[in-house]
């Protein structure tokens, strides 16, 4: 499996890559697209639609239950650990909302909690 940089691609490129991995598996467990249709209560225009790149969050949920990936959306967005500096910082509240400040150096952004 070749590794993709994900931050070269468009969001249509995403969505087309993930499509593309949705029917793979399902074609690596041999199941039609009416099948997964049937077993998830999809339609099958559904299907179709997602392995092209279309599709709903709550449909790629259902079709990821059904083809055993479900574990796959801790890698897909990991949880994210809250340390404990920052805890006592909030006093013990977890952050609720955004700030909305706005920074210009992303990087500063992505450090900060």
């Amino acid at each position: 499996m070749a590794i993709i940089d994900f931050f070269t691609l468009s969001d249509k490129g995403i969505l087309q890559e993930l499509g593309q991995r949705l029917r793979a598996l399902r074609l690596h467990k041999n199941i039609t697209q009416q099948e997964l249709a049937t077993a998830t209560q999809l339609s099958l225009n559904t299907i179709k639609s997602m392995e092209t790149g279309h599709g709903k969050l709550a449909s790629l949920i259902a079709v990821l239950r059904e083809l055993g990936a479900l574990d796959q959306l801790d890698n897909f967005i990991p949880d994210i650990a809250i340390s404990p500096l920052q805890l006592a910082k909030h006093q013990g509240q977890a952050r609720a909302r955004a700030s909305g400040e706005r920074l210009k150096d992303k990087s500063k952004r992505d450090t900060q909690w």
